[in-house]
C-alpha cells in the first residue's frame, strides 16, 4: 500500500479528500491517503505552501514524489531540504480558468469597456468603434502550458498574438520571439500585454520603466502570472502619465494586497483577488493520481520541475 500524505492544509482537506480517493481508485492505486503519518512511512506528499507540514523535507527520507497543488513552485523549489522529485500542477480546470480570465480581460481592454463606463457616468454619447481583433496586437509573455493555451484561445478569437519566452518556442498561429531582443520587439508592437511568466530571479521586474516605455501610448497590462513580474512604482508612474491606459492585476508581491496600496484606489487599475486560475479538485485530483501511478510504474512524471530553472 502506498502512503500518501496530504500536506496542503486541513482547511483544504474537505474539498480534496473525496476527489483524491475517487481518482486513486480509478487509477488502480491501493493507497492510504492521510493527513498524518510518520515521515519515514510517507511515499508521496501532496503539498502546498502554508499547509500543516513544516517546510523541512529531510525527515521524509523514503518519499519518492512531492506533488504540488499549485502551478507556481517558486515557494517550494528553492528549499534546500527538498531532494525528492517535485512536480507542479498543470490540470485542465486550472488551464481553462486561466484561459477564461485572460480572454475576458483582453476583450474588456480591446473593447474599451472602461472608457464606455466613464462616458456613461458623464452622460456622454461618444461612439468609439474599436478595431477588429485582427488589428489588435496582443503579447503573451511566457509560453508555458498556461501561456500557450491563452495564446491559442486569443488566436481563435481573431487576435494578432505575439508570444515571448526565454528560449525559442514554436506555436501554431502565434508569432514567437525569445531573448532580450525579442522582448523589446514584442513590446514595441503590443497594445495589450498579458504576463504569464514564472517567478524567478531572471523574470523579476520584466515590466519596468524601460520596458513599459516601449509600449504604445495607452497600452493595457493584464497580470495573472506573478506579482514580481512588474515593478509596481514604474507601473504606477506609467499609469499616471498615460503611457499605460489600464492595468488589470490579479497577483501581487504581498497578498492579500495591503489596504493602503495605491492600486486599490487608482482609477486605471482593476484589482482581482488572485482568482485567475485556482486549482480545482474535481479535475486536478486525476492529475495527482496519474503522477502517483507513473511514480509506481517508473514512467516519466508529468510536469517535473527543473530545479536549475526554478519551474
Amino acid at each position: 500500500m502506498t502512503t500518501i500524505l496530504f500536506a496542503a492544509g486541513q482547511r483544504a482537506w474537505p474539498a480534496w479528500q473525496a476527489p483524491l480517493r475517487a481518482a486513486l481508485v480509478e487509477a488502480g492505486i491501493d493507497a492510504d491517503l492521510t493527513l498524518q503519518a510518520a515521515p519515514e512511512d510517507v511515499d508521496v506528499m501532496i503539498y502546498a505552501p502554508g499547509g500543516d507540514t513544516p517546510a523541512d523535507f529531510t525527515p521524509f527520507s523514503n518519499c519518492r514524489l512531492v506533488q504540488s497543488l499549485w502551478a507556481g513552485v517558486e515557494r517550494i523549489a528553492p528549499n534546500p531540504t527538498l531532494t525528492q522529485p517535485l512536480c507542479r500542477m498543470v490540470d485542465p480546470g486550472l488551464t481553462q480558468g486561466m484561459v477564461e480570465y485572460v480572454a475576458g480581460h483582453v476583450l474588456r481592454a480591446h473593447l474599451g469597456v472602461e472608457a464606455v463606463k466613464s462616458a456613461q457616468q458623464a452622460h456622454d454619447w461618444a461612439p468609439v468603434i474599436p478595431p477588429l481583433a485582427s488589428e489588435r496586437p496582443v503579447a503573451i509573455l511566457g509560453l508555458g502550458a498556461l501561456g500557450a493555451a491563452c495564446g491559442r484561445a486569443l488566436v481563435g478569437l481573431g487576435f494578432q498574438v505575439l508570444g515571448w519566452s526565454r528560449t525559442a518556442r514554436q506555436i501554431d498561429g502565434i508569432t514567437c520571439y525569445h531573448g532580450a531582443a525579442g522582448l523589446r520587439d514584442v513590446l514595441a508592437q503590443a497594445e495589450i500585454v498579458v504576463t504569464l511568466l514564472p517567478a524567478t530571479a531572471g523574470t523579476e521586474n520584466t515590466l519596468n520603466a524601460e520596458t513599459l516605455a516601449l509600449l504604445s501610448q495607452g497600452a493595457a497590462i493584464i497580470n495573472p502570472g506573478r506579482g514580481s513580474l512588474i515593478d509596481d512604482d514604474a507601473l504606477l508612474a506609467a499609469l499616471d502619465s498615460g503611457q499605460i491606459g489600464h492595468a488589470t492585476l490579479d497577483v501581487f508581491r504581498s497578498e492579500p494586497l495591503p489596504q493602503d496600496h495605491p492600486y486599490w484606489v487608482h482609477p486605471n487599475v482593476t484589482v482581482t483577488p488572485h482568482i485567475a486560475a485556482d486549482t480545482r479538485p474535481s479535475t486536478a485530483a486525476r492529475v495527482v493520481a496519474e503522477n502517483i501511478r507513473r511514480m509506481l510504474t517508473g514512467d516519466p512524471l508529468l510536469n517535473l520541475v527543473d530545479r536549475s530553472a526554478g519551474y
